[in-house]
């Protein structure tokens, strides 16, 4: 419901380009503040609790929010701080949560859990959310965001509810929080694969960035939809993303994951293009179809090559450079693309992206091979033997 509600309120208080891509930075700019801390957090202390205890700060935050827009009291600066809040708390939810499917789920089942995972994801926070939260919107601007809190805290109750092992560190593990992280960046970069993937994902972040950081102005300007339309244009590449999502077994059966990388980063980068040129709103929604199916794909593939490769001792501090490289470099992206479009229009942010995602493209292609096979031939190691492995400082 965010999705579209986050947006529409932002645009109904300014229709500058520029203020709205700062809600959307607001958000991301804690990966870079606290997202190495929170890899060193994830791997310090039991995930599932971490989980849960985040999601109740966000129902907190949010039910807060919807107080202060139903009290008028709502204006940019209490949206930012509280889309800075949850960006925060994002840092260590999304990292402890993908530990818990790496620990939780065999290696080699990694692919097809992923897959189904996020096709859940999809269904209830892309395709069922955004046109209700546009549509709840229309009715009052608080609802949706009280909804949500409470969604957030249905959602801590589910997770303490789960049945997963405990996980508790080794008693090598707890040393200071700067020698954890820099043992978890030194693995990183000493691994080609996972540090070619990480590279990969902040260049096609930063131009994704730019041009979907003004999203919905470009909804309401280029192709004329109202709030409704939006949140319709948004769950058209969830019915993307579903189909990808069911596919996806079918896909790492047939195809290495080194295809599935460079046919995803192809289909990328022709999105942009595609949303400059069009004005029409079927045209539009037909290319989101097909990008939010690419988008589950290559997400899956990405994080099911890292989970398989990245050792369960270090999957915090790995996956929190890696989600700086996914959530910061949006972050940049953002405000880059805000700065174009408040210069050159809300179709200059998508130029943008086609143009750098092309030349990104270009200067990673034999690359993405390497990271693919790293998948394809990785082996189930045990802990100890990736410990042993890994010389310690």
């Amino acid at each position: 419901m965010l999705l579209a509600a986050g947006p529409l309120l932002v645009a109904s208080i300014t229709p500058e380009p520029f203020a709205v891509a700062m809600a959307f930075f607001a958000q991301r700019i804690p990966w870079f503040l606290f997202g190495l801390f929170a890899g060193a957090v994830v791997d310090r202390v039991d995930r599932k609790t971490l989980v849960v205890a985040v999601d109740v700060l966000r129902a907190v935050v949010l039910a807060l929010l919807a107080t202060s827009i139903a009290l008028d009291a709502g204006g940019l600066f209490v949206i930012y701080a509280a889309m800075f809040l949850l960006g925060s708390a994002e840092t260590i939810a999304d990292n402890a949560f993908s530990a818990l499917v790496a620990t939780g789920v065999p290696k080699q089942g990694l692919g097809q859990a992923n897959s189904r995972l996020m096709g859940g994801v999809i269904v209830t926070n892309q395709l069922t959310g955004p046109p209700l939260g546009a549509f709840i919107f229309g009715i009052g601007t608080a609802y949706p965001f009280g909804f949500n809190a409470i969604c957030f805290a249905v959602g801590a109750a589910l997770i303490s509810r789960a049945r997963l092992d405990r996980y508790t560190a080794p008693a090598a593990e707890r040393r200071a929080v700067r020698t954890d992280v820099m043992e978890g960046l030194r693995w990183l970069w000493g691994n080609a694969p996972v540090r070619t993937l990480a590279i990969m994902i902040a260049a096609f972040n930063i131009t994704f960035g730019a041009a979907f950081s003004i999203w919905v102005l470009y909804s309401y300007e280029r192709l004329g939809l109202d709030e409704f339309g939006f949140g319709l244009l948004i769950a058209t590449g969830a019915v993307g993303g579903v189909v990808g999502s069911a596919a996806f077994g079918w896909l790492e059966q047939r195809f290495t994951y080194t295809t599935l990388l460079r046919v995803g980063l192809v289909l990328e980068t022709f999105t942009h293009l595609g949303l400059a040129l069009t004005t029409s709103p079927p045209v539009a929604g037909a290319i989101m179809f097909v990008f939010g199916a690419h988008a589950v794909v290559w997400g899956t593939t990405a994080t099911t090559v890292r989970q398989r490769v990245v050792p369960a001792f270090l999957l915090g501090r790995v996956t929190s450079v890696y989600l700086i490289s996914v959530f910061g470099t949006l972050a940049l992206g953002g405000l880059l693309g805000g700065a174009i479009g408040q210069q050159w229009g809300v179709t200059g942010p998508f130029w943008f992206a086609f143009v750098g995602s092309s030349v990104i493209l270009m200067m990673l292609w034999r690359s993405i091979a390497h990271v693919g096979h790293s998948a394809d031939e990785a082996e189930e190691v045990s802990d100890t033997a990736a410990a042993a492995a890994f010389p310690r400082p």
